[in-house]
């Protein structure tokens, strides 16, 4: 293994063996300049793309479960939604190890892993939907090998935090984020298009269309992407984070946000079908909800910086309300066009929310500490939590619809559980971070952008 010393070529010292990086000062505006901000963008967008696939693959069953009446498989309604309800649960629970593994085993290697393991879940999607007879367990066990890809975000969003520097993290960050969620769209967009190709409904090229781009990602990332030996794994800043009542309280406005934004797109295309079988042709519209919601994430972070955080993030919470009742509103009337409309705000509303609430964590943080690394640290580890919590709230949108459509055969207990629950949102940003009593005790975070 051969070592290169860093010299006026600007080449950052390498151990070549592993594309292992062991100087790298981002901060530093001359060594940025001259191959920072290359390396940078480049490992940028390899790891874009891995999660882009990520997110893919996550979201596969959300489509699939669409058409599986149509392959010959005949689920109950509570059983179509433990299809999407396992997925989210696997990869909200993935996001922590997820977190450390970039620091343990190195971007590159992590990302070439994490990305060639979405194989997996993509071969046996192909063989439960061509195999005639496939039990239900084997569907579930698919569904949860789905999640894996659920994972690669906090390990992306993880690497990429370690090759920005602290002024440029906010738009790297955000292109990555958005780039991982238009997987979701993507895969709705696609897969009723692949599936009609040829005769009749080939439900397995849904998942085998996504495999040879599984490899492309992988090979690059191997190829092309770097690990830097100064992303060492900072275990003191998450206990403390642990500890903090504002990494639960920002969790929880995840929950309202990432969480509305994720289990909203696994169920939309089987809301649309069961809620208006009339019009399930519209079903292959449904990735336009995810594509917008992912547009409009770096919108908030935008907001956020000209208006502050939480004053956005509350206005999202009362959207959202306002979107739910529109839905219970358009299902009262039968109208379609009012439920789609609405659905569609939803996204919006959730993607603005995501960028807000994400914004507010570092301004809330560096508020707490005169150690301005210090509190750097704290506030990424606070994002990894939050991450992993707010994939959560996919789950439990999901249950919500299983319970409401099993017990009353509609989806109005379910809306009406929302809007209670974007009540509490709004009451929880208002009294945390809006009240004037929170200003005249902590004067800073009145000029923080909270």
């Amino acid at each position: 293994m051969s070592t290169v010393v860093e010299t006026a070529s600007a080449e950052p010292k390498t151990r070549r063996a592993g594309r292992w990086i062991e100087h790298w000062e981002p901060e530093d505006p001359a060594f940025w300049e001259r191959t920072g901000k290359r390396i940078a963008r480049k490992n940028l967008a390899f790891s874009i793309l891995a999660e882009n696939l990520g997110f893919t693959v996550w979201s596969l069953m959300s489509i699939v479960v669409v058409s599986l009446g149509q392959v010959g498989f005949s689920f109950t309604v509570g059983q179509t939604f433990w299809l999407l309800i396992v997925p989210n649960l696997v990869g909200s629970v993935l996001r922590i190890p997820y977190t450390f593994a970039v620091p343990r085993f190195g971007g590159r290697a992590w990302t070439t892993f994490s990305a060639g393991a979405l194989l997996l879940p993509c071969a046996m999607l192909a063989y439960a939907v061509s195999t005639p007879g496939t039990p239900y367990w084997f569907f579930l066990l698919t569904a949860a090998a789905t999640g894996l890809g659920g994972g690669n975000f906090s390990s992306s969003m993880a690497n990429i935090s370690f090759f920005y520097p602290e002024g440029k993290k906010g738009l790297a960050l955000g292109l990555n984020a958005a780039g991982g969620n238009l997987g979701v769209a993507m895969v709705q967009l696609v897969v009723p298009i692949v599936i009609s190709v040829g005769t009749g409904v080939n439900l397995a090229y849904a998942a085998l269309f996504w495999m040879p781009f599984v490899v492309v990602a992988t090979a690059c990332a191997w190829s092309f992407m770097d690990s830097l030996t100064q992303a060492k794994p900072d275990g003191t800043s998450y206990k403390l984070a642990l500890t903090n009542k504002h990494t639960w309280v920002m969790s929880f406005l995840y929950i309202g946000t990432f969480g509305s934004f994720i289990g909203f797109s696994f169920a939309f295309p089987s809301l649309i079908k069961l809620s208006f079988a009339d019009y399930k042709g519209f079903v292959a519209l449904a990735f336009l909800g995810a594509l917008i919601g992912s547009v409009s994430r770096p919108f908030g972070g935008w907001l956020a910086d000209r208006f502050g955080g939480a004053r956005v993030t509350l206005a999202t919470f009362l959207g959202l309300a306002l979107g739910s009742v529109g839905v219970l509103v358009s299902l009262d009337r039968g109208s379609f066009a009012l439920f789609f409309g609405s659905f569609i705000a939803l996204f919006v509303l959730a993607g603005v929310g995501n960028g807000s609430t994400y914004r507010m964590i570092p301004a809330i943080f560096a508020t707490q500490s005169d150690d301005v690394k210090a509190a750097k640290r704290q506030a990424a580890a606070v994002v990894g939590i939050a991450g992993a919590v707010g994939a959560f709230g996919g789950v439990l949108v999901n249950l919500v619809f299983k319970f409401s459509l099993e017990g009353g055969k509609t989806l109005t207990p379910a809306l009406t559980a929302f809007l209670v629950f974007y009540g509490l949102c709004v009451a929880t940003t208002w009294w945390f971070y809006l009240r004037r009593r929170v200003f005249v005790r902590v004067p800073s975070l009145a000029h923080a952008g909270v």
